[in-house]
Parts: structure tokens; C-alpha cells; sequence
């Protein structure tokens, strides 16, 4: 009876035993774990501890480009106006010469007759 007790006693230490060595593995891992995400925390931190300042620099340009935007929409306006004309004016042009002056028909060339057979 004491060799079963001796063994029963053996084997549930060396179950502990293992428990203990995978619990010790499993600290282990955490620790290297927790020390990667405080790693990367940090460099997180690094990167974006200035963001705030350069959103709000970069909301000030998008307000500055809107104004200017706004300042040479007039101008856009006026040089697509003239051009309108420009182009009216073109057109008119063309037209009235090729109105006041057509051609005559006997300075025009004829076309050479064909005879298919």
C-alpha cells in the first residue's frame, strides 16, 4: 500500500512538475509579448505624438487654397467669357468670308471623267 501511495504521490508531482515548466513557458511568452506591444506603443507614440499640430496645419492650407480658389474663380469666369467671344467672333469671321467671297464656277476644277467598262 505505501509503494502505491509512494507512486501515486510520485506521479502527481511530476504532473506538476510539467504544469510548473508550461506555466513557466507560458509567462515567458506573455512577457516577450508585452514587452513587443509596449515596443510598439512606443514607436506609435513616436509617429503620431505630433499629429494634432499637423492636422490643424493642414486644415489652415485647405482654408487658405479654398480662399484662393474662391478669389480666381471671377477671373476663370471672365477668361472663359472672352474666349466664348473669341470663339463667336471666329466663327463669324470665317463665315462672312466664306459668304462674301465664293468661289466662281468657272475658276473651279473639274474632275477628270471616268469611263468604267
Amino acid at each position: 500500500m505505501l509503494s502505491a501511495v509512494l507512486v501515486c504521490n510520485g506521479v502527481i508531482g511530476l504532473l506538476c512538475l510539467v504544469a510548473a515548466w508550461q506555466l513557466w513557458r507560458f509567462k515567458h511568452r506573455l512577457t516577450r509579448a508585452a514587452n513587443t506591444l509596449s515596443s510598439f506603443e512606443r514607436s506609435v507614440h513616436r509617429v503620431l505624438h505630433r499629429a494634432p499640430e499637423v492636422v490643424s496645419r493642414g486644415h489652415l492650407g485647405i482654408h487658405q487654397l479654398r480662399e484662393q480658389y474662391r478669389g480666381l474663380e471671377p477671373q476663370l469666369q471672365r477668361a472663359q467669357q472672352a474666349l466664348a467671344l473669341l470663339s463667336l467672333g471666329q466663327a463669324l469671321w470665317q463665315r462672312r468670308f466664306l459668304i462674301s467671297s465664293p468661289r466662281s464656277r468657272s475658276t473651279r476644277k473639274s474632275a477628270p471623267t471616268r469611263f468604267f467598262g
